[in-house]
């Protein structure tokens, strides 16, 4: 069993800070890509920013120079620090990673993408 247990969301004033956290926990081998998606009411669930096993990021457009990815591998956690934000914004972030898991031996059984239950972020102008 693998959990992803999302925290760090809320109401923030335009201009404002967040820090999402994500926290994996379970039989897990390894931790591969982490990543932050968000969705907004009546649109699709878009890519947020991303980070590799060996820290390579990527962001959205939107994202770039505004938010920063991070991750802590020895806590098993996935971080999105976002800061100067804007009422669009607004949106359920998940964290999605991708986890090879493992049996009750511990040997790996597979990869499969994760997901967390989503944590709501609003900001206000």
């Amino acid at each position: 069993q693998v959990h992803l247990a999302e925290s760090g969301g809320g109401l923030v004033q335009a201009g404002g800070s967040l820090r999402l956290s994500c926290a994996v926990s379970g039989r897990i081998y390894n931790l591969n890509t982490m990543g932050w998606y968000r969705q907004a009411p009546g649109q699709q669930r878009v890519l947020v920013a991303s980070i590799t096993e060996s820290g390579d990021t990527d962001y959205a457009d939107s994202a770039k120079g505004r938010f920063t990815i991070s991750r802590d591998n020895a806590k098993k956690t996935v971080y999105l620090q976002m800061n100067s934000l804007k009422p669009q914004d607004t949106a359920v972030y998940y964290c999605a990673v991708d986890i090879t898991y493992a049996d009750y031996t511990d040997t790996p059984v597979a990869v499969k993408l994760y997901w967390g239950q989503g944590t709501q972020v609003t900001v206000s102008s």
